[in-house]
């Protein structure tokens, strides 16, 4: 049987005109209690209007949405604007949401954005609602992945040579005479940028003469302070790291302020190699080494590529870009 937004509206015990409102996005007369029970029952319900359901667009809004996992990371500051640029230039607005690597409010916003309907998605999956995203795919609503692939899933896809830019970091390490690498990284479950930077560090290793050793690979969660302590748990511990591999610019911050707190100094104690290139990474004493990752293209071939799907007169192929990173050589390491 049809669910309409009568059966919402009454499950969730409020109006229908405070549903549509929620539906729309214009959340400043409900309460956050009563916005989360709407959102609930429609998803429990699977609630959503009639031209959705069947897959259908009432009109064209020359408006896409983009729905980032974590908008405090400086790389999505890089990515947004490509995708404004090319926006801009082509006649699109943009609607920006950020999931904060919520599976649950990341379905939200891709629910609202259709019901709001928006011509098409670019989104940094959670890769943590696959059912949404394969049925947005099978109902050829237009969408493609940037940063983090959604494998099985027949979609376009951006993203970056990870296993390229973490074998270039340990490599380099390795030649300013460095042995004892160690890497830290957030947990890789389902997230393809930190499987890969894994397996790159692994083969840089290896390319080097080097034992992978697992004491070295620290999965840390992702929660303040987890990172630093890591950092001061390596640096105490009895396999002398002399160097670590920070693949994340925002882990990057705790390991100094580890180094730091335990009197040593880089690069003299130990060397470091950050992931993603940031304003302040040259600016740092002594400047960080870092893997450059080409963001600002990253976003605007993403959106170039969404509005000519849009636009598009027949069906294209879903394909992947990947694109490739460099290393900006600083004093971190030691001498350049």
């Amino acid at each position: 049987m049809k669910v309409t937004i009568g059966d919402v509206a009454k499950k969730a015990g409020v109006s229908k005109t405070t549903v549509s409102r929620i539906l729309n996005g214009h959340y400043e007369h409900a309460t956050a209690e009563t916005r989360e029970r709407v959102l609930q029952v429609i998803r429990e319900l699977d609630y959503r209007p009639n031209a959705l359901a069947k897959g259908l667009k009432q009109m064209k809004t020359n408006v896409l949405g983009i729905v980032l996992s974590n908008l405090r990371n400086p790389f999505w500051a890089s990515v947004l604007e490509g995708v404004e640029d090319a926006c801009r230039s082509l006649g699109y607005s943009l609607m920006i949401c950020n999931s904060n690597e919520d599976p649950a409010l990341e379905e939200d916003y891709l629910k609202v954005m259709q019901m709001r309907q928006v011509d098409g998605v670019i989104i940094n999956p959670t890769a943590k609602n696959f059912s949404l995203y394969e049925s947005l795919c099978n109902n050829k609503f237009p969408l493609i992945a940037i940063n983090r692939k959604l494998e099985g899933i027949a979609v376009d896809t951006v993203v970056m040579d990870n296993v390229l830019g973490a074998s270039m970091a340990v490599e380099h390490l390795y030649r300013q005479g460095r042995r004892n690498i160690a890497i830290l990284l957030y947990p890789p479950e389902g997230v393809s940028p930190r499987i890969e930077r894994i397996e790159g560090y692994k083969q840089g290793l290896m390319k080097c003469g080097l034992a992978v050793r697992e004491s070295l690979i620290r999965i840390v969660p992702e929660q303040k302070g987890n990172i630093k302590e890591a950092t001061k748990e390596l640096l105490r511990g009895p396999h002398e790291v002399d160097a670590i591999f920070s693949t994340n610019n925002m882990m990057t911050l705790e390991v100094l302020e580890a180094i730091k707190e335990l009197g040593l100094t880089v690069p003299a104690d130990v060397a470091l190699v950050g992931y993603d290139e940031t304003v302040w990474s040259q600016h740092l004493d002594p400047p960080l080494t870092t893997v450059f990752q080409p963001a600002y293209e990253m976003g605007e071939f993403a959106a170039r590529r969404l509005i000519q799907r849009i636009e598009s007169k027949r069906t294209l192929k879903p394909k992947t870009v990947v694109l490739k990173p460099n290393l900006i050589i600083r004093r971190s390491c030691g001498s350049t």
